[in-house]
């Protein structure tokens, strides 16, 4: 009996998946055989001959789960091959403690592992070769995207939007060495231009920055620019949302507690005009603070009619609707357009 099952759920695709097998993927109902077992007999040579891992040096005359080392995925709906090889690389990553990567360049998907290349799965109808290798040896494989905080919280958010396109992710905790740019801006969109421009000149690197912040309608738009610091230089999330509270106090009406989360996201590169979308997030700012996750104004924060505070999101549903969120919606429908333009 399997120790784990493995399952990936979305809207079009739904994957269920058990160690212990003979790498074996199999779809249920309308779901096309001969497509899974050809992508199957594909996938199955990253595994093949490959110790689990876990012998402890008791692997010289073979792994001892040999017999049954192997993945056994059904596929209850697919849409995305990219999803399914994702799965399928993961199971065998924790059970095997390999570190395959999966990216997606153009319509097709690359797996690597380090600097080797182990194999690419194309569509049907193929990839054109100037989308595949893009316009010059700066668009390797492996797509990186350096987000311009340290903001660990922040960078999560945006790795797992990213991860969905096989895009990695970094931080400015992965370049200690860059200094810290100076917000200096009046409004949303020159504090993330100043933020992506200038470290993307300084790195050669694509660059998301962003500038993030609460307005509050009574407030004239307070705190507005000012949200990481309204209550002063050495501010907390706990002393912003004192003060919010503060300046409040006396606004009794909810609806004249309106707010509205604001994103502005910036994607700078070199010699390259830079990709600017913005999203809002409608809501009120509640009476007390309430939930545990999240960050900066989210306890505050009542998600318009619902009546549930942002921090009682999960990171998924908060994904869905926040201002961050369609922010890069919108980012991914104009980013391949972009990209491919450099």
């Amino acid at each position: 009996m399997a120790d784990k099952i493995y399952e990936y759920k979305d809207k079009e695709n739904w994957f269920l998946g058990e160690w212990g097998g003979f790498n074996a993927i199999s779809g249920l109902g309308n779901v096309c055989g001969d497509e899974l077992y050809e992508l199957s007999q594909q996938v199955a040579k990253l595994v093949a001959s490959k110790c689990c891992g876990k012998c402890h040096g008791h692997g010289e005359d073979g792994c001892h789960k040999d017999e049954f080392n192997g993945y056994n995925v059904t596929v209850v709906k697919k849409s995305s091959d990219f999803q399914l090889i994702r799965f399928v690389v993961g199971m065998i990553n924790e059970e095997t403690n390999r570190h395959l990567e999966v990216q997606q360049r153009a319509s097709a998907v690359v797996v690597t592992e380090g600097d080797q290349l182990l194999f690419v799965h194309l569509p049907e109808d193929g990839v054109a070769a100037s989308d595949f290798f893009g316009k010059s040896s700066e668009n390797a494989f492996g797509d990186t995207i350096l987000i311009a905080t340290r903001n660990e919280g922040k960078t999560k958010e945006f790795r797992k939007m990213f991860d969905q396109l096989g895009i990695k992710v970094e931080n400015l905790n992965n370049h200690p060495e860059l200094p810290e740019v100076e917000e200096t801006g009046m409004t949303f969109e020159e504090n993330a231009r100043l933020k992506a421009e200038t470290i993307s000149k300084l790195t050669g690197k694509m660059v998301l920055a962003d500038d993030s912040g609460l307005k509050v309608d009574v407030l004239g738009g307070l705190p507005g620019v000012w949200s990481a610091r309204f209550s002063g230089p050495d501010a907390t999330d706990e002393s912003n949302n004192a003060k919010l509270l503060h300046e409040l106090a006396m606004v009794f009406d909810m609806k004249d507690r309106s707010a509205q989360f604001h994103t502005t996201l910036v994607v700078a590169a070199p010699d390259k005009e830079s990709l600017v979308v913005e999203a809002d997030w409608p809501g009120y700012i509640a009476m007390e603070a309430k939930g545990d996750n999240g960050f900066g104004y989210d306890p505050l924060f009542l998600v318009g009619e619902t009546g549930r505070h942002a921090a009682e999101l999960t990171a998924d549903e908060k994904n869905e609707i926040s201002h961050r969120g369609l922010a890069v919606k919108k980012l991914m429908e104009a980013f391949p357009v972009w990209k491919a333009e450099q």
